[in-house]
């Protein structure tokens, strides 16, 4: 995909300057992304497509600058953002320090003591190329086990009956899960945390001083638990990150059975994205609770 003269020439009016070259580097699964060098030596990062939603680049400008709030964990600096691009600080990529994954737990612990009095969050955002859907209802912004199952199991499997994926064994077993959705996420109430909302190890990164940084987020006030499991779906992350998380911000009691009503949502959105790979994931996390 091409940067266009008139592209080029409304950045440099941007940023005050020429550039001098335009660099292609890894940056994302959905958009192109750039390098772009300036005459004076500086580097910007470029997410360039055409092809998707037009508030979706102002949507995730609007997730950085709500991370940088918190003043916890570094985020790239939003610079501009319009369709089809979002102009942003670039962080140069260098090899994490040695305590990377102890410093990032505190860290993470740190971002989610900020908070605010109801879930969800002023505008609906993005997971993936999913829409999240965060504008609650009165109800909603004071009871997190509605929110979360109306903006994000609920939400997800209804995408999963207009996209074909709802095959009797889902949906007796969603039909299931909504009878326990209020024990399953019974004894852990807290304020609404800021949470990232798709923290997985492509959407951090080192920068130059080996230090965690927050990119591609999907923000929104809500369970800081949901945000943990999301950690640990493909994986997990160091088992630091996790050790020093607990002791800077202690989990409550049952936190370990609640992981799975939290993967379920990334995997049901899995599921519309990618396909029938991964309805038996989406199974098994619903049986966790109903077998």
């Amino acid at each position: 995909m091409k940067i266009t003269y008139d592209l080029k020439k409304q950045i440099e009016d941007v940023i005050g300057t020429g550039i001098t070259s335009v660099n292609s580097v890894s940056g994302g699964c959905i958009s192109n992304a750039y390098q772009l060098v300036t005459k004076t030596g500086k580097s910007y990062f470029l997410k360039f497509n055409d092809h998707i939603s037009n508030d979706m680049f102002l949507k995730e400008a609007n997730g950085l600058r709500e991370l940088s709030k918190a003043g916890a964990i570094r985020v790239p600096e939003v610079i501009l953002a319009e369709q089809p691009f979002i102009l942003l600080e670039f962080i140069v990529s260098n090899r994490p320090n040695k305590n990377f994954f102890e410093e990032f737990g505190r860290k993470f612990a740190q971002m989610h003591k900020y908070s605010v009095d109801c879930f969800g969050f002023f505008e609906d955002n993005y997971i993936g190329s999913t829409e999240q859907k965060n504008m609650a209802s009165e109800t909603e912004k004071t009871n997190w086990t509605e929110f979360y199952w109306n903006k994000r199991i609920l939400f997800q499997y209804k995408l999963a009956e207009r996209n074909g994926y709802a095959e009797s064994e889902l949906k007796l077993g969603i039909k299931r899960l909504e009878a326990g959705i209020s024990e399953i996420l019974s004894g852990s109430k807290e304020v609404p945390s800021l949470l990232h909302g798709d923290l997985w190890g492509g959407n951090y990164m080192s920068d130059e001083n080996g230090n965690a940084c927050l990119i591609d987020p999907a923000v929104y006030y809500g369970h800081r638990e949901a945000d943990l499991a999301m950690t640990k779906l493909f994986g997990g992350f160091d088992r630091q990150f996790y050790s020093s998380y607990k002791e800077a911000f202690p989990l409550k009691e049952g936190w370990q059975y609640r992981e799975n009503i939290y993967k379920l949502y990334h995997v049901l959105n899995h599921l519309n994205l990618f396909g029938r790979g991964y309805y038996s994931q989406a199974v098994s996390l619903i049986k966790s609770y109903i077998s």
